[in-house]
C-alpha cells in the first residue's frame, strides 16, 4: 500500500476514534462494517457485538422492522429522506431503553460498493432541556391564571364574608343565626383554598423568617410519628452544621406533613419515610440541571420506598388540583402548593420516583447569611376597635366590595368618602378637606394602588395610606411594599381585622 494511502487511513482512523459523536458505517445491506468508541458508549456494546449485524438493532419499533425498505427504496428510486439531509430518530441502547438523537448519513463508493456512514448526536440533554423548559412555562402560565383567578375570587369573598356579618349582627333569631354561622365557615374555607392556589401561583403573603430546619424537623417528629401510624416507620437523617435558611416556618412545616402523609398513602402496606436534611452548593451545571442559580442551599428531602410515580403521573404532580386518590380523599393542592412555596422563597422543589421503588421529593431553600439578632421581628400593637369620625378615602373598582367598605367603615365610627377608582380618588383629595388615611385597593383598570399612593404621598404627605388586594405579585413576599413601609390589608378580611388594620394605619407615622 502507497505511502500516502496509509498515511490517509491513519489519519481518518484518529478522528474516528477521537470524535465525540457516535460514527457507524454499514454496506449496501445494512450490515455494520465498523463502529468508534464513541458509538460503543452510545448504544453500550462492544465493538465486536457491532460488526457484521444488521444495523436495525440499534432502533426500536417500528424503525427496526422499516430499516432494510428505507434502504431499499432509496437504491431503487434514489428519493432521498436521510442521506444527505439528516434528521432526528430514536436509537434504542443495549439494555432496551430508547433516546432521542439526530442521525446524518453519507454515501460513498469503495471498489464499485455502496457504504454508508452515519453520524449520530445523542439529544438527550437538549430533549431534557426542552422538556423543562415546557413544564416551567406551563407551570408559569397555570400560576398566572390561578393568581388572577384568586384576585377576583377574594373580590366575591370579602364582599360575602363582610355582609354576612354586618346580617349576623342584625339577626336574633338562633336558627337563622345557625345558617350564617355554616354559611361564614363556607367562605372561610373558600379563603383557605384561595390561599393555597396562592402559595402554588407564588403570589401568597410569606411571613419569611431565620429558620433551623433541623430544629424544625425535630419539633415536628411525634406529631409525624402519629400521622404515619403504626405500619410506616419514620427515620431523621439530620446533617450537621447546618446552614440557616429564611422562609415562612408554617409553610415548611405544612410542606414535610404534606409529603409525609403522600409517603404514608403510597404505602398502604407499610414502609419507611426517611426525612433528611443536608447542605448543599449548586454548582453552574448542577444549577441548570435543577433549575437554580448557582449557590448555597438547604436542602430538605422526604424519601419513601411505596408505590412511586409513573412517568406520566410525575411530570404533572405539581399541578394544582392534579391527584391520583380517589375521590375525596385529595384535593391535588399538596405538591402544587410546596412547589410554589419553594419558587417564591427562591428555591426549588424536585421529584424523583420509579414505580415499584419509591419516591423522594426535595427541597432547595437558599442559605441565609444575617446574622441571628435579624431573626427577630416585632409583633404590631393592637389600637382601638372602633374610630371617631376621622375621614377615610375608600378607593375600589369592585362595587359591591366598596359599598360593603363603606358601610363597615361607618359601622366602625368613621367618615367616609369614596372613589371608584384612581382618577376620582385624585378628584377627591383635591376637592375634600380633612381625609385622613386613603384606603386603597392594589389592582385597579386605571392606575395600580402603588402608583396611586406614590401620588398621594409626593402631594399629600400628611395622608395616611392603607391597601389592599386579593392578590398582588408586587407584595408576595411582604405585608408591606418595598421601602413605602405602606402596609397591606388582604382579602378577603373579617371586620376585626380591617377595623385593626385601619387603627394602625391612622396610628403610623405619614411617610
Amino acid at each position: 500500500m502507497p505511502q500516502t494511502t496509509i498515511g490517509q487511513a491513519s489519519r481518518l482512523e484518529s478522528i474516528l476514534e477521537s470524535a465525540v459523536d457516535a460514527i457507524v458505517t454499514i454496506d449496501a445491506d445494512g450490515l455494520i462494517e465498523t463502529v468508534n468508541p464513541a458509538a460503543e458508549k452510545l448504544f453500550g456494546y462492544d465493538r465486536a457485538e457491532f460488526v457484521g449485524r444488521n444495523v436495525r438493532f440499534l432502533m426500536p419499533e417500528p424503525y427496526q422492522s422499516e430499516h432494510d425498505s428505507y434502504i431499499r427504496n432509496y437504491r431503487a428510486t434514489g428519493r432521498r429522506k436521510i442521506i444527505g439531509i439528516g434528521r432526528r430518530v430514536v436509537g434504542r441502547r443495549s439494555d432496551g431503553t430508547t433516546f432521542p438523537m439526530h442521525l446524518s448519513v453519507s454515501e460513498f463508493h469503495v471498489a464499485d460498493k455502496v457504504y454508508f456512514t452515519g453520524i449520530i448526536h445523542d439529544l438527550t440533554e437538549q430533549a431534557d432541556a426542552e422538556r423543562a423548559l415546557l413544564q416551567a412555562q406551563k407551570m408559569e402560565a397555570i400560576g398566572q391564571l390561578t393568581g388572577g383567578i384568586a384576585h377576583d375570587f377574594n373580590n366575591l369573598l370579602t364582599a360575602i364574608v363582610g355582609n354576612l356579618e354586618m346580617l349576623d349582627a342584625k339577626l336574633t333569631d338562633s336558627g337563622q343565626r345557625a345558617l350564617l354561622t355554616e354559611a361564614l365557615e363556607a367562605a372561610e374555607v373558600g379563603s383557605r383554598l384561595t390561599g393555597r392556589l396562592l402559595t402554588f401561583a407564588r403570589r401568597a403573603a410569606l411571613e419569611p423568617k431565620i429558620v433551623d430546619l433541623n430544629e424544625l424537623v425535630g419539633g415536628l417528629r411525634d406529631m409525624l410519628r402519629r400521622t404515619l401510624g403504626e405500619t410506616v416507620r419514620l427515620e431523621t437523617r439530620l446533617g450537621d452544621g447546618l446552614w440557616s435558611t429564611r422562609v415562612d416556618p408554617s409553610q415548611v412545616e405544612s410542606a414535610i406533613v404534606n409529603l409525609v402523609v403522600n409517603s404514608r398513602d403510597a404505602m398502604p402496606g407499610g414502609g419507611l419515610v426517611l426525612v433528611e436534611t443536608d447542605n448543599a452548593t449548586i454548582d453552574v451545571d448542577g444549577a441548570e440541571e435543577a433549575g437554580l442559580r448557582p449557590g448555597d442551599y438547604v436542602q430538605l428531602s422526604v424519601t419513601d420506598n411505596g408505590s412511586g410515580m409513573p412517568v406520566s403521573v410525575r411530570e404533572r404532580a405539581f399541578e394544582p388540583f392534579f391527584t391520583t386518590k380517589e375521590q375525596g380523599k385529595g384535593t391535588g393542592l399538596g405538591l402544587a402548593m410546596i412547589y410554589g412555596f419553594a419558587k417564591q422563597s427562591g428555591g426549588q422543589a424536585t421529584i424523583y420516583s420509579e414505580e415499584g421503588v419509591g419516591t423522594t421529593v426535595k427541597l432547595y431553600l437558599p442559605r441565609h447569611h444575617v446574622d441571628a439578632a435579624a431573626a427577630a421581628a416585632g409583633t404590631p400593637g393592637t389600637g382601638p376597635v372602633r374610630g371617631d369620625g376621622e375621614l377615610i378615602l375608600v378607593v375600589e373598582d369592585d362595587a359591591r366590595v366598596r359599598r360593603l367598605t363603606v358601610a363597615r367603615l361607618t359601622d366602625l365610627g368613621y367618615a367616609v368618602v369614596e372613589a371608584a377608582n384612581g382618577r376620582e380618588a385624585v378628584e377627591r383629595l383635591a376637592t375634600v378637606d380633612g381625609i385622613r388615611l386613603m384606603f386603597s385597593d392594589l389592582v385597579m383598570p386605571d392606575t395600580s394602588g402603588r402608583d396611586l399612593a406614590e401620588q398621594v404621598r409626593a402631594t399629600y404627605p400628611g395622608i395616611r395610606i392603607l391597601l389592599t388586594s386579593g392578590y398582588s405579585e408586587e407584595f408576595a413576599t411582604s405585608s408591606t411594599f418595598g421601602g413605602a413601609r405602606w402596609p397591606l390589608l388582604r382579602k378577603p378580611y373579617r371586620l376585626a381585622e380591617l377595623a385593626e388594620a385601619i387603627q394602625a394605619a391612622l396610628g403610623a407615622d405619614a411617610r
